[in-house]
């Protein structure tokens, strides 16, 4: 793999690409409602086989090697295997465990924790409106949890509330370490869809039940892994190691509007005052966190 930096054409070009799994991930949530009552780590190892075969086809055709993807060091392992098995059935148990439109909107503040942490990174600076962005930003968050009493949340949704924060983080973790190993080749996400595919089974077989998908639960799986969970890790990737890294952050930024407009239109949930007040303080305090980088700036990183 070539490892020199990208031009700024290359990097604009790597960037649309990563745009492309924000586009993706905006039909996340929905699916993962139309997959029944099929359980999370069932859901996982189903959607990262499909995003295995999809890239074991795209090797077969190319004539690439079979082997390569899967010589990797033990960092990569761990950030590639770590993030994507453990972001998604997060994210999954959220989704299964309370009320989807709160826990996608919580799990969406990972498009400003990057934004905010990529600020830590060398080369950057934090500054007062990376802060003010975030605290904007919790705070919708706990307003969407209090809902519109304003009170506690209900003690059986707690631990899924928990589980989309939880998933926020991991997921902005591995997006800025991914960012970080630039000689990894893409291909590389294959092979840790295959290894977290065959995690997640044993992990579904130790804890879970299986539950037999109907017609329509398959076509909501096989989806997953071509889209969501699976094809756009591959944009993503590309994205993170050639793109602009705190500008897909600032693109991300779609992805709660679109998840949550998918949701109340075709999923199970409705648009409340404070879901509407919630989601405009994440995306407004991610637009604040972002500042600058909506600007055209041949120096972003």
């Amino acid at each position: 793999m070539n490892n020199a930096a990208p031009n700024p054409d290359e990097r604009r070009r790597a960037t649309l690409v990563g745009a492309g799994a924000v586009f993706l991930w905006g039909t996340l949530a929905v699916l993962t409602t139309l997959t029944g009552q099929i359980q999370p780590f069932q859901i996982v190892a189903t959607a990262f086989f499909v995003a295995f075969v999809l890239a074991l086809v795209k090797w077969i055709i190319r004539g690439d090697s079979l082997t390569a993807p899967f010589r990797q060091s033990a960092r990569a392992w761990a950030v590639g295997v770590g993030g994507l098995f453990g972001y998604h059935f997060l994210l999954f148990l959220a989704l299964k465990t309370s009320p989807p439109v709160q826990a996608n909107l919580i799990n969406y503040l990972w498009p400003l924790l990057i934004v905010l942490f990529s600020a830590l990174l060398p080369g950057q600076t934090l500054r007062p409106r990376h802060v003010a962005g975030a605290l904007a930003g919790f705070s919708g968050a706990c307003l969407l949890v209090a809902g519109e009493e304003f009170l506690m949340p209900a003690p059986e949704h707690i631990p899924g509330y928990a589980a989309a924060l939880a998933a926020a983080l991991v997921w902005t973790g591995y997006s800025l370490a991914s960012s970080r190993l630039t000689s990894v080749s893409t291909d590389a996400i294959g092979a840790f869809c295959l290894v977290a595919a065959i995690l997640s089974t044993g992990a579904h077989l130790a804890f879970e039940t299986t539950v037999a998908p109907s017609a329509g639960e398959w076509i909501a799986l096989i989806c997953l892994g071509l889209g969501p969970a699976g094809g756009a890790f591959f944009l993503w990737d590309r994205g993170l190691k050639r793109g602009h890294v705190r500008a897909l952050g600032g693109i991300a930024y779609t992805a709660p509007l679109s998840s949550t407009a998918l949701l109340i239109l075709f999923g199970p949930a409705e648009i409340t005052g404070a879901i509407a007040l919630s989601a405009g303080l994440i995306i407004g305090g991610a637009i604040l966190a972002a500042g600058d980088l909506l600007r055209r700036r041949p120096d972003i990183g």
